[in-house]
Parts: C-alpha cells; sequence; structure tokens
C-alpha cells in the first residue's frame, strides 16, 4: 500500500514551525529578555542611565548627542603664535559627549546599551580602584573584542581570556620584558638616526627650515622597529602589512558594536573589512613561511610559533588552521598594538612640546647633559626623569586606548554593588586623567611636573592613571613602548627645535586609538 502523503506533509509543516517558534524565543531571549534581566539587576541596586531602545540600545541618542555638539561652531586653528593655553585638552567632551551628559545626570556610574551590549560606565575613582586590584578570574576582556573586532583581534593577546591568554601572555611576556628591552636599544637608535637623516636632508633642501607632518615618518619608524625588535625583518618588509591594518583600523572606527548580526551582513565595510583580513591573514602566513625557511632566531616571532605547536587545543583541535590562527592572532595584535599607539603617543608628546617651548628647552637640556656626543643607552634613558615626565603627562591627556572594559565572566562584587554575569564594566580613561578631584585645578593642563615623585604623587588614586591598562591583564609591551618613546624623543630634542607649523589644527579624534585627526604637521629646524 502506498503511504499516504497527507500526514508526513503536516508533520514536515509542524517541524518548520517549531523550528521558527524556537529561533524566535532565541532572538527574544538574546535582544530582549537577556538584556533586559541584566539591567534589572543593576536598577534594583540604584544604578540608573538612559532608556535603550529596541535593537540599537542607546547607539542612536549617543549619535544624536555628538552630532548637537559636533554642529556647534568652533575654531580648531592653532597658530604658531598662540599661547600653550589656547589649545584644549579637555577632549573627551567633544569626542564623548554622551558620557560627560549622563554622568552628570545619572551619576558617577551609569548604565547604558551599545546594540545588545549592555555597558556599566564606571567614573567614581574607588570602584576603579577596587577594579584595578582585582585579580579574579571572574572577570575578563569583553567578547565582543573577538567578535566585532575579529577581524583586527581574532583571539590574541589583547582580547582572549582563562587558559588561551595565559598560555599567550607566558609566550609573550617574557620577550618583552625589560632585560630584553634593553638590548633592543641599539637597534632602536638605528632605526631613528635613518628617520632623522631624512630629515636633515629636508631641512637642508628649504634653506634651513621645513614644515614636517611626523605621524607617517613616526608610523614608518615604529613600524620598522618592531618588525626588526620582534619578527626579525624590517618595515619595507611588512610595509603593506600595516598599511593594510591601517586602513582596517580605519572601518572598524566606523562601526557599531553590539547591534546583533550587522558583523555578517554583506554590506560596503563588512565586505571590505573580510577582504582586509584575508589580505593581512595571508600576508602574515607569508612572513612565517619565510621565517620557518631561513635560519632561526630567538625573538617574539620564533616563541610565537612555538607557542603554537604548544597550544593544548584552546584554538580547537591541534591542527594547521589552529596553529595558523593562533599565530595569525597574536602577530596581527602585536603589530597593531606595536606600532599604532607609539607612533601616536610620540606625535602627541612632540605636539605638546612644540607647544610648550619651555619643557622643549629643559627637555633637551636634560638630554644633551646626560648623552652628551655619545648615543643614547639603557642607563641613560633610566636617567631623563624630565623626559619620562613628559611622557607620562602626554599619555595622561592623550592616552592612545580611551577605555578599559572588563566583562563580568560570572557574578562579581565591587563596593556592595553586586555586577551580574554578562555585564561590561567601562571606564574612560581620560575621564578618570582629567579627574579635578583627583588631579587638582589644572587637570586639563599640561603640567608634567606634576610627575617630579612618579604616578604615587601625581595622583590621589594611583590606580585611576592607566595609559597601560590595569591589573593582571596590563600592557605586556610598556617596558618597550617607554624605551621606544625614550630613544626617539631623545634623538629627536638632541638634534632639532621645533615649534607647532601654522596649519596645526587641535582635533582629536577616535580611530579605535586616539588620534590627531589633521595630522601635526611642527616647524623644525636643526639645534
Amino acid at each position: 500500500m502506498e503511504a499516504n502523503p497527507i500526514p508526513m506533509t503536516k508533520i514536515t509543516v509542524s517541524v518548520v514551525i517549531g523550528g521558527f517558534i524556537v529561533l524566535l524565543m532565541q532572538l527574544y531571549n538574546l535582544l530582549v529578555l537577556k538584556p533586559k534581566l541584566l539591567r534589572a539587576k543593576l536598577q534594583r541596586q540604584g544604578i540608573r542611565g538612559p532608556s535603550p531602545s529596541f535593537f540599537f540600545g542607546n547607539i542612536p541618542e549617543m549619535k544624536r548627542i555628538q552630532l548637537q555638539v559636533h554642529s556647534t561652531p568652533k575654531t580648531t586653528a592653532t597658530k604658531e603664535c598662540d599661547r600653550p593655553d589656547a589649545i584644549t585638552h579637555y577632549w573627551p567632551s567633544t569626542l564623548f559627549p554622551h558620557l560627560e551628559q549622563w554622568r552628570n545626570e545619572y551619576g558617577p556610574i551609569f548604565l547604558y546599551s551599545s546594540g545588545n551590549i549592555q555597558l556599566l560606565c564606571i567614573t567614581d575613582p574607588e570602584m576603579v580602584k577596587k577594579i584595578s586590584l582585582c585579580t579574579s578570574l571572574s572577570l575578563g576582556k569583553p567578547s565582543y573584542l573577538s567578535k566585532d573586532r575579529g577581524p583586527l583581534l581574532g583571539q590574541g593577546i589583547l582580547s582572549s581570556n582563562g587558559p588561551i591568554w595565559a598560555h599567550q601572555r607566558k609566550i609573550i611576556a617574557p620577550e618583552l620584558y625589560i632585560d630584553k628591552v634593553k638590548g633592543m636599544v641599539i637597534l632602536m637608535v638605528d632605526s631613528t638616526f635613518s628617520m632623522l637623516r631624512s630629515w636633515e636632508r629636508r631641512i637642508e633642501n628649504e634653506g634651513g627650515i621645513a614644515d614636517i607632518e611626523i605621524i607617517e615618518d613616526f608610523r614608518s619608524l615604529s613600524a620598522d622597529i618592531i618588525s626588526r625588535a620582534c619578527f626579525g625583518s624590517n618595515y619595507s618588509q611588512g610595509e603593506e602589512i600595516f598599511s593594510k591594518l591601517k586602513a582596517l583600523q580605519g572601518i572598524m572606527s566606523k562601526g557599531n558594536i553590539g547591534v546583533p548580526g550587522f558583523r555578517f551582513l554583506p554590506r560596503k565595510n563588512n565586505r571590505a573589512m573580510w577582504k582586509l583580513e584575508e589580505e593581512i591573514n595571508s600576508m602574515i602566513l607569508k612572513v612565517v613561511k619565510q621565517r620557518t625557511e631561513a635560519s632561526y632566531e630567538e625573538d617574539l616571532l620564533q616563541m610565537i610559533l612555538e607557542g603554537a605547536k604548544s597550544n593544548n587545543g584552546y584554538y580547537g583541535p591541534s591542527t594547521n588552521s589552529s596553529r595558523d590562527k593562533f599565530i595569525v592572532d597574536n602577530c596581527k595584535s602585536i603589530y597593531f598594538a606595536g606600532y599604532e599607539t607609539t607612533a601616536i603617543t610620540a606625535s602627541w608628546s612632540l605636539m605638546l612640546l612644540a607647544a610648550h617651548p619651555e619643557w622643549q628647552a629643559r627637555a633637551r637640556a636634560e638630554v644633551l647633559e646626560i648623552v652628551g656626543d655619545s648615543l643614547p643607552d639603557a642607563n641613560m634613558l633610566r636617567n631623563m626623569k624630565t623626559l619620562t615626565m613628559v611622557i607620562q603627562e602626554t599619555l595622561r591627556l592623550y592616552p592612545p586606548a580611551t577605555f578599559v572594559v572588563r566583562e563580568a565572566l560570572e557574578d562579581i562584587t565591587f563596593k556592595d554593588l553586586m555586577i551580574p554575569k554578562g555585564i561590561n564594566m567601562q571606564i574612560p580613561i581620560p575621564i578618570l586623567q582629567q579627574h579635578y578631584d583627583l588631579w587638582g585645578p589644572d587637570a586639563h593642563k599640561f603640567n608634567p611636573e606634576r610627575f617630579a615623585h612618579g604616578i604615587v604623587g601625581a595622583c590621589k588614586t594611583p590606580q585611576a592613571y592607566m595609559p597601560f591598562g590595569v591589573g593582571s591583564r596590563v600592557c605586556v609591551g610598556q617596558h618597550f613602548a617607554m624605551t621606544e618613546l625614550k630613544v626617539i624623543l631623545s634623538l629627536i630634542l638632541s638634534k632639532f627645535c621645533f615649534s607647532l607649523s601654522p596649519t596645526y589644527q587641535h582635533s582629536p579624534a577616535f580611530r579605535l586609538v586616539l588620534v590627531p585627526e589633521h595630522g601635526v604637521t611642527l616647524r623644525v629646524r636643526t639645534t
């Protein structure tokens, strides 16, 4: 007998409808119920914030507030003859006006949403201190870093958690300890001299003084240093990698994190992002292949290659694909963090020294006294107290990373506030680092003297100074970065005097890191 097709059709329809209902329930839980329950747990404890809209959270309101601020007429050009205080350093009110507005309205701890990501913004110094001192595994990097920022960070050391992160840090950190970095100073000096010789030729060709846009030069210099110090190559070999990383960074800075599903849509930006990711990954693996076919060098890249062989399945089954992903993700993290942040900080430092000639003269006098006719070495760099103060103050006013974010991987309590699993605690670094109660009435001004007795002497709550992050997740490359900055700045000060070009426009911009939107152009002459 033939089977009756009608019951089978009904079963199929029932299965499809059932599956659709289950999908709708899962979406409802993800987009509505879970965020609402998380917010409710904090609201019952007195935490307030703006009401989010469905799907986009508070993103529309954030854009509206930013548009209002940016539509206000303002003059950004800063002429060479202007007083130093003509440059306004309190840029967070322009870049992140929604945080300023909500902090004034809801208090130092408030709640808002970016898509379906729930953010607990914390500007209370005592709460920040508690979080910075916490070593619990219940705190970790937010999951959106490896998702929404996945093409740039993947599951590298900047975005991973748990055993994966511990394995990565065990491999990478020892290669950037201070004793190792001391051995890299000669290399840093050599790379910097190459750039300075090009400046000298340009100044000579232009009659003894030249306007130089410094950021791209610093990016090339920093890329050369990180390439030679950590990857056994030079900038010319990795030039295309850095160029594409910069392009990827630019695209990702325009996206909205947390909007469900947006990163999967074949929009123009996403297609460009996917293409860049594929090209960068391919180029990094090409560098790795060249290394494995060449002679053995015990540097950071070699340690990453060794670590890929023993990643204990953290990236899935131990296959060529998982090993390649381990290598690529960590190389991208080092490339990105190692060249962009240092180049930008060096640019901000020279901008501030150009705007404050008295500090430029003071730092130059110190460098010439310590170095003399020699080349700077690790011991000399350690004795450059004034230059260290200048760098610390630059990092206070213009930190490359603008937020420290930690996700509660389990329920955790700080100062009697229970923070539920899934909440992202967001600490806005620039707001804390220019907080009047912590830094005094000149918090918005350039005053390196505040660091004369170190960070502890500069700030009432030292943990609120966090240009390299906080706690156990503090940047593994901070010694490398500080040494590189001292080498670059000391050599420039020893050879050149500089002021701000009349074309300089002071306009900090957020491009995943804090950058000068219109570059930094200096009027440079030899000393």
